[in-house]
């Protein structure tokens, strides 16, 4: 993705210096107008330079890393923060959760064993076009607690063997049969991928920024607790949701033998589980019972991803070379301290509590469930405007939290529901989330289609969360 877009930035040199135009206007902008009253000139600055990287975010005049790198360098020249308050990020232990579970990821598309659970599922599931749509999200629920990239899940994993499916029962865009099969599977398949991704904490890269920002603020939300929370509603929503797309946007062909036949024989092709497959089972499981039962054992999150990491490189299921081809984990680390230590200290120099006191007096008066979910709304159907998770949850999580915190709603809760909300969020799009323009550009729907739909479940999606969500949260004691 990121080669294409550089090729596309050399053949349109117009377009590059316009983004670069926006970007850098944008920070010149804030940074030269008055600094608003009972703000510090050094906020204000690092303000004005936090919403630059933002919009390059959006903009990307250059890769994400090279953008956030950009930051940290601008703002130690400019002297808003001194060097080790600028590389205070890279010490961050959630940012190296995120990065090391990057790198086990690499290990189920390396060994095969993220395709054998396809074909698995499948075998059991695929008799039926709805079957073998749940099965495609079966595989992808599996997989999400150990590979923290919906990009890497459902390009990687689940969207070739969509795609070769749809090609088996003749289902192609390009001779207009795309609603023989081809169409629904994507469609169900992508929603359901950004069900899984709020489901874990270890699912989506933004999940753990979401939960740093949320620490910055006195919230601490572990694994366990944000599994816990999204289970209900999680697994309700992976029933519903295909369901619903089954019923408004059918398949032509409703019965499947041949995909779980087809399955079953790619199994046999892969023969028995090698070595390499039995010792990442075994470490995803390991790793699985120290994140839910980290706080009994007394063992971090990111020490337990550490240590599975490790056992990977000393039985070479994984290489070193692995890990330094993993470029999506290193550039994570790039993006992910710089966003993280922008945050951090502009909570520190006051700038987030000023936000909040001044925007309270939208919701004041209201009870702090009404006004609590006026929020959630805003905060959920502002991402028609983004085009990206981190940009949305790096902008605007820390703001919403500490208004909904100010009016009461419980911290955990707020910062959770709006963690939660920060991956349902991209459903709606066909930009909103890295896995959009992979199942969007396979051209089996239209953006029409994609768009008119992609609301109706953006509803639905909010009843099952926020209302059975909120009675299954109350019963676990979160409000």
């Amino acid at each position: 993705m990121a080669q294409n877009s550089e090729s596309d930035q050399k053949k349109k040199p117009g377009m590059l210096l316009f983004k670069w135009v926006i970007t850098i206007a944008v920070g010149l902008t804030i940074w030269f107008i008055p600094v608003p009253e009972g703000v510090s000139i050094v906020a204000w600055h690092l303000f004005a330079i936090f919403v630059a990287t933002v919009v390059g975010i959006i903009a990307s005049p250059i890769p994400l890393g090279a953008i956030a790198l950009l930051a940290i360098i601008l703002i130690v020249l400019t002297r808003t923060l001194n060097i080790s308050e600028a590389l205070s990020g890279f010490s961050n232990d959630v940012i190296w959760l995120i990065v090391t579970a990057f790198f086990i990821s690499r290990g189920f598309i390396k060994t095969g064993l993220g395709a054998r659970v396809a074909y698995f599922f499948i075998s059991l599931l695929g008799k039926n076009s709805l079957g073998l749509a749940y099965g495609f999200i079966a595989t992808d629920l599996v997989l999400s607690p150990a590979i923290p990239s919906n990009t890497a899940r459902g390009g990687g994993i689940i969207y070739p063997i969509i795609h070769s499916t749809a090609k088996t029962y003749n289902s192609d865009p390009g001779n207009n049969s795309s609603r023989k099969i081809g169409a629904f599977l994507i469609f169900a398949s992508f929603h359901g991928l950004n069900i899984t991704s709020a489901m874990f904490l270890t699912a989506m890269a933004a999940n753990p920024l979401a939960v740093e920002l949320a620490s910055g603020l006195g919230v601490q939300i572990t694994w366990g607790i944000w599994a816990l929370a999204a289970l209900v509603p999680g697994l309700l929503s992976l029933i519903l949701i295909p369901l619903f797309i089954y019923y408004i946007y059918p398949p032509e062909i409703k019965y499947t033998p041949n995909a779980a036949i087809m399955a079953k024989e790619n199994l046999n092709k892969m023969g028995k589980m090698t070595i390499h497959e039995w010792i990442l089972s075994f470490t995803f499981l390991l790793l699985l019972f120290l994140w839910i039962f980290g706080p009994i054992v007394k063992i971090q999150t990111t020490a337990a991803a550490l240590t599975g990491l490790g056992l990977l490189l000393v039985t070479k299921v994984l290489t070193w070379d692995d890990i330094l081809k993993e470029s999506g984990a290193w550039t994570t680390l790039i993006w992910y301290a710089s966003l993280v230590m922008m945050a951090t200290y502009l909570s520190k120099l006051g700038l987030v509590p000023w936000f909040a006191e001044n925007v309270k007096n939208m919701v004041s008066g209201s009870n702090w469930v009404s006004a609590f979910i006026i929020l959630s709304l805003i905060y959920f159907y502002s991402h028609y405007f983004l085009a990206s998770n981190t940009a949305h949850v790096s902008s605007m999580y820390v703001p919403f939290l500490t208004v909904s915190i100010i009016v009461g709603t419980p911290p955990v809760l707020a910062a959770l529901v709006l963690g939660f909300f920060s991956s349902l969020f991209s459903s709606m799009t066909h930009y909103g989330t890295g896995a959009a323009p992979v199942f969007f550009g396979s051209d089996y729907i239209d953006m029409k289609t994609w768009w008119k739909f992609g609301f109706y479940i953006s509803i639905i999606t909010i009843v099952i969360w926020l209302g059975v969500g909120g009675i299954w949260w109350k019963i676990i004691g979160l409000w």
